[in-house]
Formats: C-alpha cells, structure tokens, sequence
C-alpha cells in the first residue's frame, strides 16, 4: 500500500519532501525546514476470543467496514496502552463485556493495507453483555453456529477455524500467517504453528 501524503511537517509546520534518508532504505517525508523525518508504520488491530463453557462471543457490526457481518471484539490498538489492556478495552466497549486475557492466540499480517491483526484468547467473567456502540448485537455462538459465511475479515474467520480445530485436538498452538491481497479469500502464503 503506498503511503500517505504528509504535505506539512506536524513539528514546525514547513513543506516536506518525499525522499529516502541517508543510511535508509525507503522513502520517508522529510521537513526541508527543521528536517524531522516523519515515519509511517503498520497500525496494530487488537483482538480476543472470549469463550465461555464451549461458546464463544461474537459481535455483529454496527459500523462500516463489513457493516452488519460478524467478528470478535477488536480495533485499534491506542498509544499508551498494551497489547492485553488493549484487546480487554476493545472487548468492554463492543460487548459491554467483561474478560481475563488467556495467550496470545493468532497474528496475521496484511502489508496490502498495512495492519497486523494480533487476536487473543480469554475467558469471559460471566455472561452479562450487550452491544456496545459499534454493535448491532452480541452472541454467543458454538461452532456450528457461528454464520461462517457473514463473517468480517478473514483474520477473525481463520483465527476461528484454527480455534475450533485446536480445541477438536486437545491442544491450542500459536499461529501465524499473512495475508497478501486484498482479494483472494485463502491467500495465507504463510502459516506457522508453534506449540
């Protein structure tokens, strides 16, 4: 994905240019006034598996992308918060939900939009939920429930298939893939399972 435009440096607020900086290798927005070079990174999308007995919750979306399609509890990681306080915010204000972080479960590249999907385990506290602002409904589902072709993003759908299958073999792994195009519903190019 290409990057975004900075015109104006946010430091001084002088013209930047387009250009790699010495001992770089990309092209960077640089001030040609104070000469800040203004770097832009993968943001990071945080998100759980809140199970509970053999379910797990889902929220139905409210907002745009994937309006009205199914995913876990997740978003944007903020500044100053960690990857677990994030995915424990996420799921309270999507589900009105409440949950103890298990381990890291699944992370997924995707370089055409540049994010990185980091999705969680966690026990959900008890069952008193509701949606939260960005939810139209939240449920819990179990595997055969779960409407597999309305679901989200495809991080979230192969997180799930390879959860239930770990939980089918007795044993949950970490895995670990990316995803390359924006089209192709299987194009994982990697997967790594680590036990």
């Amino acid at each position: 994905m290409a990057i975004l435009e900075i015109n104006y440096c946010p430091s001084c607020g002088a013209a930047t240019e387009l250009r790699c900086p010495e001992d770089d290798n990309r092209p960077r927005h640089i001030c040609v006034a104070c000469g800040t070079i203004h770097y832009q990174n993968p943001k990071m999308v945080i998100g759980s598996i809140p199970e509970w007995e053999d379910k797990i919750l889902l929220c139905r979306r409210a907002i745009e992308p994937r309006y009205g399609l199914w995913t876990i509890p997740g978003g944007f990681m903020e500044n100053g918060e960690s990857t677990t306080e994030a995915a424990i915010r996420e799921t309270l204000e999507e589900a009105n939900a409440r949950i103890a972080i298990g381990d890291l479960y699944s992370m997924y590249s995707l370089p055409n939009i540049n994010q990185v999907h980091l999705i969680f385990r966690a026990r959900l506290l008890d069952t008193d939920f509701a949606p939260g602002r960005e939810s139209l409904e939240v449920r819990l589902f179990t595997e055969t429930e779960i409407p597999w072709d309305k679901v989200a993003f495809r991080p979230v759908k192969f997180s799930l298939e390879h959860y239930f299958a770990d939980r089918r073999g007795g044993r949950f792994t970490f895995h670990i893939g990316e995803i390359a195009t924006p089209c192709d519903h299987v194009a994982l190019h990697s997967a790594a399972f680590f036990g």
